[in-house]
């Protein structure tokens, strides 16, 4: 998990890291939503009813770990219980 610290501007701005940018694929002009929330705030993308592109969303699922085999990610799923 990524830690940082930010400041707050006189004018009240504050500066998102580019590591942080980056890592959420936020770019420039894309509108974000604040929400205040128990334990502090949140911060996330504002939802646009729009049809995204399949190379927008590269990146998006990430797998941290060792490398799964192709193989093994096309293998049939088997299920053992149906009540689900």
């Amino acid at each position: 998990m990524l830690t940082t610290t930010i400041t707050i501007s006189q004018q009240g701005h504050i500066t998102i890291p580019e590591q942080v940018r980056n890592s959420f694929h936020w770019t420039e002009g894309m509108e974000l939503v604040l929400e205040i929330t128990e334990t502090g705030i949140s911060l996330s993308p504002k939802t646009i009813n729009k049809k995204l592109s399949a190379k927008s969303l590269r990146g998006c699922l990430q797998h941290i770990g060792e490398p799964i085999p192709t193989e093994q990610l096309c293998k049939l799923v088997e299920y053992t219980n149906d009540s689900i």
